[in-house]
């Protein structure tokens, strides 16, 4: 078969576009090479490999996990079920980052590592510093700076634990921020993301709750933490915030106008 063909059938099972990207991984084309050579053929063997990725996303498995890939802030991220597939609304974050032009910054929860990576790229003379408390998520970060050719010191552990005496201008983080009852977790995509990364009690904020907790003993004075949260939680970031004695609170919407990320600076 030619790759019309290939995609003609693969649209009973799941949309064109999706077709195309499995197709296009498979085939190592862009594209726009895809596009304009639809009369190209397809081996047996490339046909029988895109079919048994096609079956794996009309399951609900994510075209990022199946192709290895996601793009973040214009950069090409590794991915693999160990990590969150990397989301548009927390480049807002690095965002925050390019404006404060801090000259040393902690990303926490890493995963992937690409919020890290983004702002080293961005500003290649701040001192990063990424934690994660898996080390099959920080084997992927590392993979990912390797491939950007950024200078990142990752760290593994559990939030702050392994960061004893350290201090920051700028704390980062995109952590778990789902209720653990949330029926969003058992639908779409998610449904193959790893749960430790999603989930955050009863309410979805414990996570949250302790890092802006235990951040002003790890910020320098006037030093700032920002941090990702769901759609309904801005009003409960901001009295975090408050509460642990944080001045200067600002929020910023996504492009769909939602508050998405919450920060301040320790007086």
């Amino acid at each position: 078969m030619n790759c019309a063909d290939t995609l003609n059938e693969a649209r009973a099972s799941i949309p064109l576009r999706e077709a195309r990207l499995l197709l296009c991984h498979v085939l190592g084309l862009s594209l726009a090479a895809l596009e304009a050579h639809p009369e190209r053929k397809v081996s047996p063997p490339d046909t029988a490999a895109f079919r048994a990725l096609l079956a794996r996303r009309a399951a609900g498995e994510p075209i990022a996990y199946l192709t290895g890939h996601r793009e973040f802030y214009g950069l090409d991220f590794h991915v693999t079920p160990a990590v969150l597939i990397p989301r548009e609304e927390t480049e807002l974050l690095v965002d925050v980052a390019l404006e404060a032009k801090a000259a040393r910054i902690l990303d926490l929860g890493t995963g992937s590592g690409c919020l890290a990576i983004a702002v080293a790229k961005q500003l290649p003379q701040a001192e990063l510093m990424a934690v994660d408390v898996s080390a099959a998520a920080l084997d992927v970060a590392r993979e990912n700076a390797a491939r950007h050719g950024v200078t990142v010191r990752f760290v593994q552990g559990d939030w702050f634990v392994p960061l004893a005496g350290e201090r920051f201008d700028l704390i980062l983080a995109n952590p778990p921020y789902v209720a653990e009852a949330d029926p969003h977790l058992t639908q779409g995509d998610v449904r193959f993301e790893p749960r430790a990364a999603l989930a955050a009690g009863p309410d979805g904020l414990d996570d949250i709750r302790s890092i802006v907790a235990a951040a002003p003993a790890h910020l320098v004075p006037a030093g700032q933490l920002w941090f990702e949260h769901g759609y309904d939680q801005a009003g409960a970031a901001a009295a975090l915030l408050a509460r642990a004695g944080f001045a200067g609170i600002e929020q910023r919407r996504d492009l769909a106008g939602i508050l998405r990320v919450s920060g301040g600076r320790r007086p």
